[in-house]
C-alpha cells in the first residue's frame, strides 16, 4: 500500500506539472499572437484599404492641345496619339494634325492634311506603320471627300491611296487584320448602312454586308479580338440617336445585334481596354453628355463608369495602355470647341 500511494502521489505531481507547463506554453503563443497583431495589423489593414482604393478607376488631366477643337479623328501609331483635322473657331475646317506623347506630356505637330477635312475617319495600320485616314465632310453635302489619305510618319508625308466608291463623312472606320473597313456615315444625299472594306496590298476598295438594324452617321467603333464593334450614332441629326450596338465578323462576312447601350447617343468616340470598350460623349439639341459606359465584350453587358469630368460631342477617344485619353470637342451642341485632354484611368492607381 505505501507504494502504491507513493506512485499515485508521483503520478498526480507529474500531471499537475504537465498542465503548467501546456498552460504555459498556450499563454507564450497567446502573447506572442496578440504582439504580432499589435505590431502589424495597422499594416494589413492599410494595405487592404490601399488595394480598394487603388483598384478604383479615375480620371486626370494631361496636357491640352494647342488649338481647340472639335468633329475630330484620332488614331494610335507607336503608342503616340495622333489628332486630326476637325472644326476650329466655331466651323473653320482645318488640315492640323497634331501628336500626343503621353510619356512626355506634350504635343508636337507634324504634316498637316493634304486638304482641311472634319467629320473625317481615321485608323492606324500596325502592319506598315502608317495612318489612314478617310473621308470627311458634313454640312456642306456637296463637298464630301471621296479621299483617302496616307501619312507615313518616317518621311513626314502624305500620300493618297485609291479614292472611295461614293463620298462620305460622319462615318467610322478600323483596321481588322489588315483591312481597312468603313461603316455607315453619310453622302450628299442620304445617311448610310454601308461597310466598305479596303486592302492596302492590292489599293483596292470593295463591298461587304450593310449594317442590319440602321443607317448611322456620327457613329464610333473598336476592334477587339478580330471582330469590328459598331455603337451608336444617328439616324438623321441629332435628334434621332440611337442606342444600336453591332458586331461585324470579317471572317463570316456576318453582322450580330447585341445588347444596346444604356443611353441613346451619337457624336460620341470610344476606345478599348482590356476587352472592354469605353464609350464617351455625345450630343443631342438640349446638350452634351458626359457618359462613359463600358461594354463588356465576352458577357455581352453594359456597365456605367465615372462620368467624364467635362462633357462634350466631336470629340477623339485613344486608349494606350489602361489610360483613356479624351481628348478635344465641343461642349456644346454644333459648332463649339475645346482642347482638353482628360484621362480616365481604367485600371486605378
Amino acid at each position: 500500500m505505501p507504494e502504491t500511494l507513493e506512485t499515485t502521489s508521483l503520478s498526480l505531481y507529474q500531471r499537475v506539472t504537465l498542465v503548467d507547463n501546456c498552460l504555459l506554453i498556450v499563454n507564450s503563443i497567446l502573447g506572442l499572437s496578440i504582439l504580432f497583431l499589435f505590431l502589424f495589423s495597422p499594416y494589413l489593414i492599410f494595405n487592404n484599404a490601399s488595394a480598394a482604393v487603388y483598384a478604383e478607376s479615375y480620371w486626370s488631366n494631361g496636357a491640352p492641345m494647342t488649338t481647340a477643337r472639335s468633329e475630330i479623328t484620332s488614331a494610335v501609331l507607336d503608342n503616340k496619339i495622333y489628332v486630326i483635322g476637325g472644326f476650329e473657331n466655331g466651323r473653320s475646317t482645318v488640315s492640323a494634325v497634331d501628336v500626343y506623347d503621353p510619356i512626355a506630356n506634350k504635343w508636337t505637330t507634324v504634316a498637316p492634311l493634304p486638304q482641311p477635312l472634319d467629320h473625317t475617319a481615321a485608323s492606324a495600320a500596325s502592319f506598315d506603320g502608317k495612318l489612314y485616314v478617310v473621308g470627311g465632310g458634313y454640312l456642306d453635302r456637296d463637298n464630301i471627300s471621296d479621299k483617302l489619305y496616307i501619312y507615313n510618319p518616317d518621311y513626314n508625308n502624305w500620300t493618297q491611296g485609291a479614292n472611295l466608291p461614293g463620298a462620305r463623312g460622319a462615318m467610322t472606320a478600323n483596321f481588322v487584320n489588315g483591312i481597312l473597313y468603313v461603316v455607315g456615315g453619310v453622302d450628299n444625299q442620304k445617311t448610310l448602312d454601308s461597310l466598305l472594306a479596303y486592302d492596302p496590298t492590292t489599293d483596292a476598295w470593295s463591298e461587304k454586308s450593310p449594317m442590319p438594324t440602321t443607317a448611322r452617321e456620327h457613329l464610333t467603333s473598336a476592334v477587339v479580338y478580330g471582330k469590328l464593334y459598331v455603337m451608336g450614332g444617328r439616324a438623321n441629326g441629332m435628334s434621332a440617336n440611337v442606342d444600336t450596338n453591332e458586331v461585324y465578323d470579317p471572317k463570316t462576312d456576318k453582322w450580330t445585334v447585341l445588347e444596346p447601350m444604356p443611353s441613346k447617343r451619337g457624336g460620341l468616340a470610344s476606345a478599348v481596354v482590356n476587352g472592354s470598350i469605353y464609350v464617351l460623349g455625345g450630343e443631342q439639341p438640349s446638350g452634351t453628355f458626359d457618359n462613359n459606359e463600358k461594354y463588356d465584350t465576352a458577357n455581352n453587358k453594359w456597365t456605367v463608369e465615372s462620368p467624364m469630368p467635362t462633357a462634350r460631342h466631336g470629340l477623339a477617344a485613344a486608349s494606350i495602355g489602361d489610360e483613356i485619353y479624351v481628348i478635344g470637342g465641343g461642349p456644346r451642341p454644333g459648332g463649339s470647341a475645346v482642347s482638353l485632354n482628360e484621362i480616365f484611368h481604367a485600371g486605378g492607381k
